[in-house]
C-alpha cells in the first residue's frame, strides 16, 4: 500500500502583510494546503498566495485554534486568537489527525507573517 505525505502551511499574519511577506515565510516550501485563522482567510494577500501556489485555502474557527497544542506559545497571539501561534495551531488542524509540525513557525523578514508547516503521512 503506498502512502501518502500532505505538507499543509499554516500562516499567522497582520493586516498590513503582502504577499511578498507570506511568501518569505513560506520559505520556498510546496505545500497541497494553506490554512489560517477564519477571520483572516479572505485577506487578500493570502488569497492571492492561494492562487500563486494553486492550493486550496483552510480557514480554522477560533475553538480549533485554541484546542491545538503548538511549540510557540506568543503571547499577542494568545491574546488576539486563543492559540500559541496561529501559523502552527492552523497547520496541524488542517492537516487533521495524526499531523505533526515540522518544526517552530518561521518569521518573515518583514516580521509581518509567520508559517509553520505540518504533515501527515496516510495510508
Amino acid at each position: 500500500m503506498e502512502r501518502h505525505t500532505v505538507i499543509v502551511a499554516g500562516f499567522g499574519f497582520r493586516q498590513a502583510a503582502t504577499l511578498a511577506s507570506l511568501q518569505d515565510a513560506l520559505a520556498g516550501a510546496t505545500p497541497g494546503l494553506i490554512a489560517t485563522a477564519e477571520a483572516k482567510a479572505g485577506h487578500p494577500a493570502f488569497r492571492a498566495l492561494a492562487e500563486a501556489l494553486a492550493v486550496p485555502i483552510a480557514a480554522i474557527s477560533e475553538p480549533d485554534l485554541t484546542n491545538a497544542s503548538t511549540l510557540t506559545d506568543s503571547a499577542a497571539s494568545r491574546a488576539a486568537h486563543g492559540a500559541g501561534s496561529v501559523a502552527e495551531a492552523a497547520a496541524l488542524v488542517a492537516a487533521g489527525p495524526g499531523a505533526s509540525l515540522l518544526g517552530p513557525r518561521a518569521v518573515s523578514r518583514d516580521r509581518m507573517a509567520t508559517c509553520a508547516l505540518a504533515e501527515r503521512i496516510s495510508p
